[in-house]
């Protein structure tokens, strides 16, 4: 029954850290990365599909994405989905790919994004911690039930404690290579 709690709060952990590495790849750095376009949603035949389903992408240059769709015919609309995205860069057309030139970060743009990234690190904590009340308090219930004892649930909740203190600091650890990418020169 601890084991479930444990496994449970564990995957949710998980997938509060993995929320947070997703976010922060798709923020702009002053280098290319795929995964500042991938996400991007395109409206092909109808449906609002992610760039990556429909396109190659790939970093020649450290300053540059490359996009090249699958189907020729769709260039038009991922430019178009390019231009109405809040990305701010404008794409390059040669009728076979879309090249996308990023422009170095300003400071002021830089520091806007630490503290993006220091808010994205505060919710993901937020999360973690939630999840770390909600198995204590599974555990907590589960003893006044009778189906645990005392001892086993307060193992469980150390346990818990050691689970939260390992994702908090994996969160942080992301958190600090994403300032140090973005305030690089």
């Amino acid at each position: 029954m601890i084991k479930e709690v444990l496994k449970d709060a564990e995957e949710r952990m998980k997938s509060a850290l993995a929320v947070l590495e997703d976010d922060l790849r798709g923020m702009r750095t002053g280098r290319a990365s795929t995964g500042l376009v991938e996400k991007l949603e395109v409206e092909y035949y109808g449906t609002p599909t992610p760039l990556y389903q429909l396109a190659t992408l790939s970093v020649p240059e450290p300053q540059m994405i490359m996009i090249r769709p699958f189907d020729k015919s769709s260039l038009k609309t991922i430019e178009r989905a390019i231009l109405a995205s809040d990305l701010g860069l404008t794409p390059n057309n040669d009728g076979t790919v879309i090249r996308l030139n990023i422009p170095p970060l300003t400071q002021e743009r830089r520091l806007e994004l630490q503290k993006l990234v220091g808010r994205r690190v505060e919710e993901a904590r937020v999360a973690v911690r939630n999840v770390r009340r909600s198995a204590i308090d599974d555990l907590r219930e589960f003893e006044k039930e009778k189906l645990i004892s005392e001892d086993e649930s307060k193992r469980g909740q150390e346990e818990v404690q050691k689970l939260t203190d390992r994702y908090i600091q994996l969160i942080e650890e992301a958190g600090k290579r994403k300032e140090a990418e973005i305030m690089e020169l």
